[in-house]
């Protein structure tokens, strides 16, 4: 039995648990079912927004398939809810998230300015 299916039968009788969602949409990452994941980690912030490590991972997984504006904006949360709870370590791995998002994201639109002419506009992407 996968980590998937052991994980999914304690779900059964324990219902909605933001650990055993949290552990199923890490296991879903690893197999790039980022959907599955992305799916999972935002019922458990709709539930239980104190549950501060799923804004890292769903930030990270945001950014990793380009949607880095949403990203961000979930670090921000996330990091305002460390603040609630006086969480001071989980605020700084928030902060340097969203620092780095913050950097590859101005990264990607001057490559994006400088591939098109300046402005962003009719942008073509070079072909490794």
């Amino acid at each position: 039995m996968s980590r998937i299916e052991k994980l999914l039968e304690y779900m059964k009788t324990s219902g909605k648990d933001s650990f055993l969602q949290h552990a199923l949409a890490l296991e879903y990452i690893k197999i790039d079912q980022d959907e599955e994941a992305r799916k999972l980690f935002n019922e458990i912030l709709l539930r239980e927004p104190t549950y501060i490590g799923s804004y890292y991972h769903l930030g990270k997984l945001l950014e990793r398939v380009g949607d880095f504006d949403k990203a961000i904006r979930i670090y921000k949360r996330g990091i305002e809810e460390a603040q609630k709870a006086n969480d001071h370590h989980s605020r700084m791995e928030l902060q340097a998230a969203l620092e780095d998002s913050k950097a590859g994201s101005s990264e990607r639109s001057g490559a994006v300015k400088l591939l098109s002419g300046g402005n962003g506009a009719g942008a073509k992407f070079l072909k490794p």
